[in-house]
């Protein structure tokens, strides 16, 4: 039986005074994310109507990978920063119709 992509969409709405920082984290977390050998796709978006908010779009080949993007010491070292730089929320969603 073969494992189901995973995929992860955050959106983190800068703090004030903090979007400068948080689009440097993101940008600087996505070389590491996308060298992790079960990472398909890992894309920073800002929001076109609010330039402080941005959406992380991200895509593993399974739950297991994404349990090692989340073990892994960049994914921790963001971890520990966000919550002094934005508001977060993230949906991991299983596919259910994918091309």
């Amino acid at each position: 039986m073969t494992q189901s992509p995973s995929k992860i969409t955050a959106i983190l709405t800068a703090y004030p005074g903090k979007a400068a920082e948080l689009r440097a984290l993101l940008i600087g977390m996505a070389p590491h994310c996308r060298a992790e050998p079960g990472n398909l796709r890992w894309d920073v978006w800002r929001d076109a109507s609010n330039e402080d908010r941005y959406v992380i779009d991200e895509l593993y080949r399974d739950a297991a990978a994404v349990e090692a993007h989340r073990n892994s010491p960049h994914y921790q070292i963001y971890a520990a920063k966000v919550p002094e730089l934005a508001d977060r929320t993230a949906v991991t969603s299983e596919a259910v119709e994918v091309r």
